[in-house]
């Protein structure tokens, strides 16, 4: 029998499916290594629900996610809470990332950590930290995270991540009660070196959702915020970058949660479950798969 070609025409190929390549990967994870914390911001991400600190993955589990997030395609790793350096591990667990090839960012309160264990993390590998504070007035500071003292804590750590070298973001999380101090914050990003200041007006999910009536700014407070951080971000090209997280309830229409969910970054939870964004539990009825069922390539 003689082999014959078949030539589609225009029409076969108009109806014909397109060719589903695979997804590229997110560019970044985000482990949330534990969600126990010593602060008690009124704004926290953390499950209403908290899981038991017995149900975390282990070290071993952690150092697992982080070869398969690297042979996925992942870049970033981003180590997370609650408040990440409350695990004794986290040394065993940001020393795999870094063999792995991952791009680490240590997401920290700073109050639990001393300079022996940061220089310790940075010749690990650690490759850059971010430091949140709650007010640049102490005793505000003091009173919105439920933590005295931690202001002066939070200071030294930035110091001392400059000591050793380790690029900087500052994180603001902005509600009623700090948003007419964005000039502040941003003056102190300058002051204490830091290169990137994140201000993020206040998702309305967990804890923040529950306590939405002592939190939402005003529209024009909202909006003075951003005229604030515009022309702040123009005046101070080449030393800070800036990166504004925008108020849903005064925007046009939301914007895309997480960039768009495991478009750009994929969400751990402490206990296991792979998860687009950090309240998926708001959403009634939602299943998510857990990396101890499945691969994260098939996940």
């Amino acid at each position: 029998m003689t082999e014959t070609t078949h030539i589609q025409d225009a029409a076969d190929i108009a109806d014909a499916p397109e060719v589903c390549e695979r997804p590229r990967a997110p560019l970044g994870l985000l482990a949330e290594l534990t969600y126990r914390c010593p602060l008690q911001c009124p704004y926290c991400s953390n499950p209403l629900a908290m899981e038991k600190g017995a149900e975390e993955l282990t070290t071993a589990e952690w150092q697992s996610l982080m070869r398969q997030a690297a042979d996925l395609g992942v870049l970033q790793i981003h180590l997370s809470g609650g408040e990440p350096c409350v695990r004794q591990d986290l040394e065993q667990i940001l020393e795999t990332a870094v063999a792995c090839g991952l791009y680490t960012n240590l997401i920290t309160s700073g109050v639990t950590l001393t300079r022996e264990r940061l220089a310790n993390l940075a010749k690990i590998g650690l490759d850059h930290v971010q430091i949140s504070i709650q007010h640049t007035d102490p005793e505000k500071a003091d009173w919105i995270s439920g933590y005295p003292g931690g202001s002066s804590k939070k200071r030294d750590v930035a110091r001392w991540t400059k000591e050793l070298g380790l690029p900087l973001t500052l994180n603001v999380v902005v509600h009623r009660h700090n948003i007419e101090s964005v000039p502040e914050f941003i003056d102190y990003a300058v002051e204490i070196g830091a290169g990137r200041i994140e201000i993020a007006h206040t998702q309305y999910y967990a804890w923040a959702l529950k306590n939405r009536a002592a939190l939402i700014p005003t529209r024009e407070q909202f909006y003075k915020s951003l005229k604030i951080a515009e022309e702040a971000r123009e005046r101070l090209k080449g030393i800070l970058v800036f990166d504004v997280v925008s108020h849903d309830h005064y925007a046009v229409r939301p914007k895309p949660c997480m960039g768009g969910w495991g478009r750009n970054l994929i969400d751990v939870s402490s206990t296991d479950k792979v998860i687009p964004y950090h309240a998926y539990k708001t959403i009634p009825g939602i299943e998510v798969d857990n990396i101890r069922n499945k691969s994260l390539a098939d996940i």
